[in-house]
């Protein structure tokens, strides 16, 4: 591509927008990448530097028989950046990916910088450019003035769910004495920090947490919860076990002090290598502030904890992907309109890079006039695709997740099906790879 061909246009610099960017840069296109950040933060956001982690550090399992860990294994052979920046920039977490915060958002905006073709403007886009290829990646916060004129210009409303971020908390203030290092859910090493609950310890905990005083939407607003990520509060509210089957489950833990299974564990997972702060796992919160320190405090070791950042509520935009997009990504009313990332519908770290990657890949393939083999239905990133676009009245954002992924036409035990769904995704990608090769120079 000579470099006087007009760029590419992305709206935001989260994970999307990077992702995107870089399948773009590596295949000789020039890239404006619109972020605004630092001249204007949504609710959420905190730092100014591109692919923040909002809402946790972990990209979920790694491991290649879950859906998780498919997709990411899919991602690497598609040389995503955003997987490469995760891998180097790690930290311990058992069988999850998770990554220290800022190391990896200064890998990422390093790696892009760093490329002559690539050209970072720090400005507010309030309306769609009305020329060029432009890819939308503005993330489920988009700006109400953006958010705005993409629902007038698709001619239809933005459906919208209300997402929730964990606290993080000091190390320092974290009581050693009450805590112990394990696992999570029996698989990995011992990277974890639990704090256990006595049945007695935990009902009152349960108690308080049901009734904490919660930060309501605005009057306009209709509370809508993803139900993956529901808020630590609205699971207690449907009852006590509900967190002792789910994150308070103390699957494979073992209290040092006492020998025993604890009723109950909490765990806190370190947010760098350095293991100076620490995020409560599946602690999405939108409990005042002033619950969040009173009700937290009444787990075992965090009586003194410090909040380096607390639990906080934000709503998600998202556009009404089967009636926006083509199966590409592509606007059904405008050919050079692109979306990618949580807008679409998507839901998670990964599931938003990997839409990034792969409207890279069709709007490389768009300005050049070739067409993109369909991705194979039977790949993680296939299957997310197909729920995007494929028509239904009641769309919702999803995780990626088995389900989504055709049935396998051989009977197979449960416990083999994992890997069985991994090697046929991986199968037909690497097949889908060497068709596209020779068009999009992979």
């Amino acid at each position: 591509m000579s470099h006087t061909e007009e760029p590419v246009s992305i709206i935001g610099g989260g994970l999307a927008g990077c992702e995107a960017a870089w399948q773009l840069l590596r295949r000789g296109h020039c890239v404006d990448l619109y972020e605004m950040k630092p001249l204007k933060f949504s609710p959420a956001h905190r730092d100014a530097h591109l692919a923040e982690l909002v809402c946790s550090n972990s990209f979920r399992s790694n491991d290649p028989n879950s859906a998780a860990g498919l997709l990411k294994e899919e991602m690497r052979l598609l040389s995503s950046l955003l997987l490469e920046a995760a891998d180097k920039c790690s930290v311990p977490a058992g069988t999850a990916l998770a990554v220290d915060r800022n190391r990896f958002s200064l890998f990422i905006e390093a790696k892009l910088t760093s490329s002559p073709r690539f050209n970072l403007i720090r400005s507010e886009m309030k309306e769609i450019p009305d020329n060029g290829i432009v890819i939308i990646a503005s993330g489920p916060l988009t700006s109400d003035s953006l958010a705005d004129h993409i629902a007038s210009f698709t001619g239809s409303d933005s459906l919208y769910f209300y997402d929730a971020i964990s606290p993080i908390i000091d190390a320092a203030s974290i009581d050693i004495s009450k805590v112990f290092p394990g696992s999570r859910y029996g698989r990995g090493g011992d990277d974890y920090l639990n704090c256990p609950f006595t049945e007695e310890e935990y009902l009152r905990f349960w108690n308080e947490l049901s009734r904490g005083e919660t930060v309501p939407p605005k009057p306009f607003e209709e509370s809508r919860c993803f139900e993956g990520c529901l808020p630590i509060e609205v699971m207690a509210g449907r009852g006590p076990e509900t967190l002792t089957h789910g994150p308070m489950k103390p699957v494979g833990l073992l209290n040092p002090v006492t020998g025993k299974r604890p009723f109950a564990a909490v765990q806190l997972r370190r947010e760098n290598l350095a293991a100076t702060h620490f995020n409560i796992v599946g602690f999405q919160t939108k409990l005042t502030w002033s619950e969040q320190r009173r009700i937290f405090r009444l787990i075992p070791g965090l009586e003194k904890a410090e909040f380096t950042r607390y639990g906080s509520i934000h709503r998600n935009t998202f556009v009404h992907s089967p009636s926006s997009l083509q199966g590409n990504l592509q606007c059904r009313l405008s050919p050079s309109l692109f979306f990618a990332g949580q807008i679409t519908g998507v839901e998670g770290y990964i599931e938003s890079t990997a839409t990034g990657l792969i409207a890279g890949i069709n709007v490389s393939a768009f300005t050049r006039r070739k067409s993109i083999p369909v991705l194979p239905e039977v790949t993680a990133h296939g299957a997310l695709l197909r729920h995007l676009t494929r028509p239904t009245r009641n769309f919702q954002p999803t995780n990626i997740n088995h389900g989504l992924l055709p049935p396998l036409v051989a009977k197979t035990p449960k416990w083999r099906r994992g890997a069985a769904y991994r090697d046929r995704s991986l199968r037909e990608l690497s097949r889908w790879i060497e068709e596209i090769g020779p068009i999009i120079g992979l």
